[in-house]
């Protein structure tokens, strides 16, 4: 039973993150702004690290959101912090072993 909400929750995680990516892509029309703040994640043994850096006008709120592998290590979803403009902001989490996936989610500042 845990391995089936483990994946269906992974399954949501992935659908969940895939359009909000596209999403924040394709406000680039010509009537919005470009948004939406590069990161790259990096994962060192149970040490996650995200650097986002927005290039654009428009505020981004970042958050790092992580899986671990284990089913009894705490999954975790960091606090929203705002990237200006041409800011980078680091961000950081932690399993108590092996990570299962990382990603970003990004949120205009209202």
């Amino acid at each position: 039973m845990r391995l089936f909400r483990r994946l269906a929750s992974t399954t949501v995680a992935v659908a969940l993150v895939l359009p909000l990516s596209y999403a924040a892509r394709a406000e680039e029309g010509p009537h919005r702004e470009p948004f939406g703040a590069a990161c790259r994640i990096s994962v060192t043994g149970s040490q996650v690290t995200a650097y986002c850096h927005n290039p654009y006008p428009a505020t981004d709120r970042v958050s790092l959101h992580v899986e671990c592998a284990r089913w009894w290590d705490l999954d975790s979803d960091g606090s929203p912090v705002a990237a200006g403009p041409a800011q980078t902001v680091r961000l950081t989490a932690r399993c108590w072993k092996e990570v299962g996936s990382a990603w970003v989610s990004h949120r205009r500042e209202s």
